[in-house]
C-alpha cells in the first residue's frame, strides 16, 4: 500500500491524499506537479520515471491514513 506521503521532498508544499497532483517514483519518493516538470519527471533520488500518484478518499482514506511525516528538508 502506498504511504501517500504528504509533501513535495524538493518544495515541501502540501500533498493532501485526497487531492491530484502529486508524482512518484517506484521507491514513493514524492513531489508536486510544479516539481516534477522542473525535474523532467525523473526522480533525483533514484533516477525512476516520476508517475502521477493515485488518489485515496472517503472510507479507504479513513481506515489507511496518509502518513505524516514530511520529507522536505530545508
Amino acid at each position: 500500500m502506498l504511504e501517500m506521503r504528504p509533501d513535495c521532498e524538493r518544495c515541501g508544499v502540501d500533498l493532501p491524499a485526497d487531492a491530484p497532483g502529486a508524482f512518484i517514483c517506484s521507491f514513493e519518493c514524492t513531489y508536486c506537479a510544479a516539481c516534477a516538470e522542473a525535474l523532467d519527471d525523473r526522480c533525483p533520488n533514484c533516477g525512476g520515471e516520476l508517475m502521477d500518484r493515485p488518489t485515496r478518499t472517503g472510507k479507504a482514506l479513513a481506515d489507511h491514513p496518509a502518513a505524516q511525516e514530511r520529507r522536505h528538508r530545508s
